[in-house]
């Protein structure tokens, strides 16, 4: 069998093209981490501003939670602001020796509510009579609930649904948070646990 020889020429131009090729991808290899393409371009533009409204996002969360803790730690005013500043004033003069006017400064005195003694026997281990004992006198927010009885916000929600669901609470809806008050049914239910007999 003759097996036919191709020509040297043909032979180096198939082993020069094979080298050249894979020279050729050695060197896009090389530089492709240099190129960027334009939806690699587009996919930057597009992360800088998905980190933009991340931040904004944890900006506006740090801002709600700070406004909430405010909204915890009411600064109470000082009712009798004004009559002090009026009697350092008047020292003020005194001590300069100024001739002052006589007026009449009556005091002002903060009533103080009247705290009611705790009912022994309501169970305050139990978060029903608990809740119902503390809305018995005025109307209260969930979260004033919640901080109260400190439980988290989830225990909270679903005990004054239940609470809702059974009748013995009523939600007042026209304000913003929702306030709960009691129902004839939960007073009726407060007095049966008072009329019992404590447990010793």
């Amino acid at each position: 069998m003759l097996v036919e020889i191709p020509d040297p020429e043909v032979i180096l131009s198939v082993i020069v093209a094979f080298f050249v090729g894979l020279g050729g991808l050695y060197i896009y290899f090389k530089i492709r981490p240099f190129i960027k393409s334009r939806s690699e371009m587009t996919d930057a533009s597009q992360s800088e501003r998905l980190e933009y409204y991340e931040r904004q996002l944890i900006d506006m969360k740090i801002r709600l939670d700070a406004l909430e803790i405010q909204g915890i730690e009411q600064k109470t005013e000082d009712p009798n602001l004004e009559l002090k500043q009026f009697l350092e004033k008047l020292a003020k003069n005194e001590a300069q020796e100024k001739p002052v006017e006589q007026v009449e400064v009556t005091s002002v005195v903060e009533e103080k509510p009247v705290s009611t003694p705790k009912p022994t026997n309501i169970d305050y281990a139990n978060p029903t009579y608990h809740v119902l004992h503390l809305i018995t006198s005025k109307a209260m927010t969930s979260r004033d609930i919640q901080i109260t009885l400190k439980k988290s916000r989830e225990h909270t929600s679903r005990l004054m649904k239940k609470l809702f669901e059974d009748g013995l609470v009523q939600r007042n809806t026209e304000s913003k948070p929702y306030t709960y008050s009691i129902t004839e049914k939960g007073k009726a239910k407060i007095e049966d646990v008072l009329t019992e007999p404590p447990t010793i």
